[in-house]
């Protein structure tokens, strides 16, 4: 009742979601926290929000309660067809080009099956916001969440021919100083890092005349002939292939990064969700295997 108090911020929500009496749910916090001996909520006429007690409290029962319902729901599957709903995050581009088409295919297989699909470049707090698979492009942090890598993504160093034919072509990744770059906060930090087959290594900070967490947003300003970019591959080299771009700096590589799939802690999950999990990653190392 505690974590669903805290889930819902709200006892007649709570009793709502649970089918018992608002009094009910009412006298069991009462009873939690005089057998604590501390308050897990601050009680106002109009709202209703957690103590710092409540809030350390609420992040264990959360995941108490989540186990609890996978475990119901393993069980469930193991003796019917995979139904259900799955939350899924992804990157926004990412998301539109990849994620939904894979989507689309998976539910056509699995016809019990409700997917809601949240596309966003803002990092989602998976357990907090009750998602059940997060794709990520990034080198992560440490973590308590699970994280699978599924496959490398390139960086590719592009800008329009019509820019380059009246700016230049860079040979050498120190003649980027010369030019205007444009920033990708989603993936990449500040400095750009180079290595070519000789060994040598380069950084360089540019001066980012626009900075942007979606690459799609960079794109006009490519096309209009503005600046360099450094984007991920599956953002440009359709763009590429059609001749709208031009890779510079071919001999010289940028640190990868990856695309993970990232789930919460707990090792238990639905039938569902595994079903998901590996159709995704076999979907999209065979997608980056045959795009390299």
């Amino acid at each position: 009742m505690f974590a669903t108090v805290a889930e819902q911020q709200s006892f007649s929500g709570a009793a709502d979601a649970l089918g018992v009496s608002k009094a009910t749910v009412s006298k069991a916090i009462t009873r939690l926290e005089a057998s604590l001996g501390t308050s897990l909520f601050h009680r106002t006429s109009r709202r209703l929000t957690l103590t710092p007690s409540g809030a350390t409290l609420a992040e264990h029962a959360g995941r108490i309660l989540a186990e609890g319902r996978a475990a119901e729901e393993v069980a469930h599957d193991a003796a019917s067809a995979p139904a259900g709903l799955i939350r899924v995050a992804a990157p926004m581009t990412f998301g539109i080009s990849h994620v939904a088409p894979a989507i689309a295919d998976f539910m056509v297989a699995h016809a019990g099956v409700q997917i809601d699909l949240r596309l966003s470049d803002a990092r989602v707090d998976i357990v907090a916001e009750g998602f059940d698979i997060a794709l990520r492009i990034a080198n992560l942090p440490d973590s308590s969440l699970r994280s699978r890598r599924l496959a490398d993504v390139a960086m590719r160093i592009v800008a329009a021919p019509l820019y380059l034919d009246r700016r230049g072509r860079p040979r050498h990744p120190s003649e980027l100083s010369a030019h205007d770059t444009f920033g990708y906060a989603n993936i990449v930090g500040p400095a750009w890092q180079f290595r070519n087959a000789a060994g040598e290594e380069v950084t360089v900070r540019p001066d980012s005349r626009f900075t942007t967490d979606n690459g799609d947003a960079t794109l006009p300003l490519l096309h209009a002939g503005l600046g360099i970019a450094r984007l991920p591959d599956f953002i440009v080299d359709g763009e590429i292939a059609s001749g709208r771009l031009e890779a510079v700096l071919k001999d010289w590589s940028s640190p990868e990064v990856a695309l993970h799939l990232v789930t919460p802690p707990s090792r238990l999950r639905p039938a569902r969700v595994e079903l998901l999990i590996e159709f995704l990653a076999d979907r999209f190392r065979l997608l980056c295997g045959a795009r390299a």
